[in-house]
């Protein structure tokens, strides 16, 4: 999977220009890529609809939380 990572930004718009902070940042979401992919992969071979387990997927990201808010 090639993943075209964006620019990081931090909350006040300021690019996160660390090499090691985007060298990690990069890291997890190549770590994250390829196990939703392998997820993925593994439910459409167990006969899952591949819609559904997209659905799922999605709605598990926008389900995290935050630890560090307020």
């Amino acid at each position: 999977m090639n993943l075209e990572l964006p620019i990081w930004h931090a909350p006040d718009g300021s690019v996160v220009s660390c090499t090691e902070k985007v060298k990690v940042m990069t890291e997890n979401m190549e770590e994250l890529a390829q196990m939703a992919q392998d997820a993925f992969e593994d439910a459409i071979l167990m006969g899952c609809d591949e819609q559904q387990v997209r659905s799922f997927l999605v709605a598990l990201m926008q389900r995290l939380e935050n630890p560090y808010q307020g």
